[in-house]
């Protein structure tokens, strides 16, 4: 397993290189792409704010998700993870906005989707989105994977930039 500084080290010099900010919001990954970016020594240049986006009722007082916004969207997929990322950048002024949204297992979540599926959005200068499908129904392996892709998925995106 890859520790926290090391999963964030990366995009943490890029962004500080760039002078470029971020914002995270998560979910199903528990909070460990939030540390990952954290962890990095300096990364208040750079992390603006993040949270674990885990109901219905953080999506509405942590971002201001209305019923409106999640019209025709549910969680747990691209459209849900873009609409995270563009939010979460926008209410704290990013530069870079980067959301996760999944099911970590054992189980699937409620809306039908399998232990191991994750959708991960980058909104900013480059946007970029995946599905990620795991087949595994470990909780903490399916975490630190979905991490892992979002702070990789962020990484490319600044690369392109």
């Amino acid at each position: 397993m890859q520790s926290l500084t090391a999963l964030g080290s990366a995009v943490g010099s890029l962004l500080k290189e760039r002078r470029q900010t971020l914002a995270v919001a998560e979910s199903s990954a528990g909070g460990l792409i939030n540390a990952a970016l954290v962890a990095v020594p300096g990364a208040s240049a750079y992390y603006i704010g993040g949270g674990i986006i885990y109901t219905g009722a953080g999506r509405s007082a942590l971002l201001g998700l209305s019923a409106q916004d999640m019209a025709n969207i549910r969680s747990s997929t691209e459209a849900f993870a873009k609409l995270l990322a563009r939010r979460v950048r926008a209410n704290l002024g990013a530069t870079w906005g980067l959301s996760e949204t999944g099911a970590s297992g054992p189980g699937g979540n409620r809306y039908g989707d399998a232990p191991g599926h994750a959708c991960i959005a980058v909104c900013g200068p480059v946007d970029a989105v995946i599905t990620v499908e795991t087949g595994s129904a470990d909780r903490e392996a399916n975490m630190w994977e979905f991490a892992h892709r979002a702070v990789e998925l962020l990484e490319s995106c600044i690369r392109k930039t």
